[in-house]
């Protein structure tokens, strides 16, 4: 009973030197003021990692306004690499350790963007186009310096201008300006100067202070730690859409690369082949069918051409015959005379010596005789010359009709034959392209399924 009365009484002295120590700590004003530091810290960080949010938030919803007029591929991809940068900077710099300098990064973040779209985007690249653009940077631009107010006197606020004004003079082609920092870029216009890091109330000798100095070791530790994993939750809370950001820049990335406009190409003439042969399929019987016509016109025009030249040679070749009649006709009845003038001098063989004489010589028989065997020769020689005449032209028109039939039979055979090949290159062609398309989405689909 007594050991337990013992126990007790130590355990309620260590809770008294315990509670004693505690309140001790609390009430030394370095304590407080570094509790205090720590508080206004954690504010700070809040704020900024807010603005953080509303600059990247603000930041994508003019630029996909902007990125909807028209805009060529190229500029729609430059359009969302400055959308990437500028979210990526914002959580980037919105999770860092250091609240002061975060809220500072900020600041100079939004005041170069700023710049930048004043001098490429509106003063160089698109103009008038980027106005709303311009405007949502500025009211971003103003919201930053206002975060820092209480922070930064009076003093420090100009000092931070001067800066970013002569980083800018000193850079004017910078375009890429997301991922500078203050401590960095003020460097390279030569501050802090020296002495100024260790005056009091200077902007570089606010960076340096810890405001945790004051507090225990292990107090320290806990809240640093707690503040690092908020920092990290943070970040990996806004991931997911600096995922979707990349996949939309990959998409434009993708869309302005040669071999992807060469695929579109090929996939374009694979369609304009598949129309065309679609179209070919649909119109080939009435191709055919006019054809057809077409050549059975030809045939019957030229076969009425040449039936007429043939029946124009058939009337000269009769009018030719009916003059070599008429011509047969003279020469029978010239011979005939002849025969009958011979048979009238001649003496009869066996024959008595006639009693009396016949009647006496007569010129005018001999001369009609001459008459008729001169008109024979003519007509014999006409029918000459208009049977040399007609010949050649019977022998052209033949050679003429034959050579036209036969024109008419190739270019038939030479249409019907274009077709066949036009189809079949068309099918051929057809089939490649399928193929080739097949292929690569087979590969993209493995490369895919690799990756997942």
């Amino acid at each position: 009973m007594t050991g337990r009365l013992l126990a007790c009484g130590l355990i309620l002295s260590v809770a008294c030197v315990l509670s004693g120590c505690t309140l001790i700590q609390k009430a030394n004003p370095k304590v407080r003021e570094a509790q205090q530091r720590a508080e206004q810290r954690r504010e700070l960080q809040l704020e900024v990692m807010r603005f953080a949010d509303e600059y990247a938030g603000r930041t994508a919803d003019v630029l996909n306004r902007f990125e909807q007029t028209e805009l060529t591929p190229q500029e729609r991809l430059s359009v969302q690499n400055w959308e990437v940068q500028q979210a990526t900077s914002a959580y980037i710099i919105a999770s860092g350790p250091n609240p002061v300098s975060n809220a500072l990064d900020m600041v100079v973040l939004a005041t170069l963007s700023r710049m930048v779209l004043d001098d490429a985007w509106v003063g160089e690249t698109y103009g008038a186009r980027a106005a709303p653009v311009q405007a949502t940077y500025r009211d971003l631009e103003g919201e930053a310096w206002a975060e820092i107010e209480g922070l930064l006197t009076q003093a420090q606020e100009q000092r931070l201008h001067e800066i970013i004004t002569r980083w800018r003079e000193q850079h004017p082609n910078v375009r890429a300006v997301a991922t500078i920092h203050f401590r960095d870029f003020a460097k390279a216009v030569g501050a802090p100067a020296p002495g100024e890091t260790t005056s009091p109330g200077n902007l570089f000798a606010m960076l340096g202070l810890d405001p945790m100095s004051g507090l225990d070791p292990a107090v320290r530790e806990i809240t640093q730690t707690r503040e690092l994993a908020e920092r990290a939750i943070y970040y990996v809370q806004r991931v997911p859409t600096l995922l979707d950001m990349q996949v939309k820049r990959v998409t434009y990335q993708f869309a302005v690369m040669p071999e992807t406009r060469q695929l579109l190409g090929s996939i374009d003439r694979v369609s304009l082949i598949g129309s065309a042969s679609e179209r070919l399929s649909r119109t080939l019987p009435d191709v055919l069918d006019k054809e057809r016509q077409a050549l059975v016109a030809q045939l019957q025009q030229t076969l009425d051409v040449q039936s007429a030249n043939i029946g124009t040679l058939a009337k000269e070749l009769r009018a030719t015959l009916e003059a070599g009649t008429d011509t047969a006709n003279a020469v029978h009845g010239a011979l005939t005379s002849a025969q009958q003038i011979t048979s009238a001098f001649a003496p009869q063989p066996g024959a008595p010596p006639p009693k009396e004489q016949g009647p006496p010589f007569d010129i005018r028989n001999y001369t009609a005789m001459l008459r008729q065997a001169t008109e024979t020769a003519r007509e014999i020689d006409a029918l000459t010359k208009s049977a040399d005449a007609a010949l050649p032209v019977v022998r052209t028109l033949t050679q003429d009709a034959a050579g036209r039939l036969n024109q008419v039979v190739n270019h038939l055979f030479v249409l019907l034959l274009l077709l066949v090949l036009a189809v079949a290159v068309a099918a051929t062609l057809a089939a490649v392209a399928y193929r080739r398309i097949v292929a690569h989405f087979e590969r993209r689909d493995a490369v895919s399924a690799q990756r997942a």
